[in-house]
């Protein structure tokens, strides 16, 4: 083959790879433009994304915004701002295990922060949603009641203290109910000796409850039902002096009047019997005839 024709050969292949080469070169731009595009994308620029993606109620993708943010920029201005978001998307999201974990990052990383109380109060809030009512088991209702209480003894001043007050009574009160259920319950169930175990629980632990007041009658009902009358007239005039604007005193005072007159008609008994009486009578009774 002549020299000419090597060179139409090599020609030819110079020809055929060259397509391919511009593509990879222009590739390459676009690569260099894009990477230059993105790293000028500064914290509070993605920031402020994210946060259009929370306002627009995305909270799925707003959750995965934020997320780089707190790993990427976790120095930055928006840092705090962006871990409080995360946990928040958690929150409207209902995911409240995961947003009081999101929120107590915050609280621990971020000590300082504007958002630090809030998340404290967030925390209780999660956990209150997550208190079942009184016949469940009841771990999560005192947790919340220890994050509230512990928001509040720390922020007593916050716009939150008297909600997170409100929700310490309302979850405190469904505590109560709970252990005046299992009261009840043994009662009816013929235990009597836990059923006043139970009840002096509910009135030493959650005496400022408007259970505490219905314990105390109820026990004194059961020592009653039981006849230890001294034991009873001690419940009521302990709940008569505790609570007595109830609305349960006449009750109280009824059952009071019902065991003074049993202790009244017993100690009548005993002296007549102490001074040789028959029971019911005023005439000595008779030891033996005479002969």
């Amino acid at each position: 083959m002549s020299l000419k024709g090597f060179g139409m050969i090599a020609m030819h292949k110079t020809v055929a790879v060259s397509p391919m080469l511009l593509i990879g070169v222009v590739a390459v731009l676009i690569g260099c433009g894009s990477s230059e595009e993105t790293a000028v994308v500064t914290p509070e620029q993605r920031f402020e994304q994210a946060k259009a993606l929370f306002d627009d109620e995305d909270y799925q993708e707003a959750i995965s915004e934020f997320t780089v943010i707190t790993l990427q920029y976790q120095g930055s201005a928006v840092a705090a701002d962006a871990q409080f978001y995360l946990a928040e998307s958690r929150f409207q999201r209902e995911e409240y295990l995961l947003a009081a974990f999101e929120f107590g990052v915050l609280r621990r990383n971020y000590p300082a922060s504007p958002r630090a109380s809030e998340a404290q109060y967030k925390i209780g809030f999660c956990y209150y949603n997550l208190s079942p009512r009184s016949s469940l088991d009841q771990k999560y209702t005192r947790r919340a009641i220890d994050e509230f209480q512990s928001f509040v003894e720390y922020n007593p001043n916050s716009e939150f203290a008297l909600d997170a007050e409100a929700k310490i009574n309302e979850l405190t009160s469904r505590l109560a109910k709970k252990q005046y259920d299992v009261a009840r319950l043994y009662e009816t169930m013929g235990y009597s000796r836990s059923a006043l175990l139970s009840y002096d629980v509910v009135i030493e632990k959650f005496h400022d409850t408007e259970y505490a007041p219905l314990a105390y009658l109820d026990k004194a009902d059961l020592l009653i039902s039981r006849e230890q009358w001294e034991e009873a007239r001690v419940t009521i005039q302990a709940f008569l002096s505790k609570y007595p604007q109830s609305e349960y005193r006449d009750a109280g005072l009824r059952l009071l009047e019902e065991v003074e007159r049993e202790l009244l008609s017993g100690a009548t008994t005993t002296d007549a019997h102490n001074q040789g009486f028959a029971p019911g009578t005023s005439v000595p009774a008779r030891a033996g005839t005479g002969g």
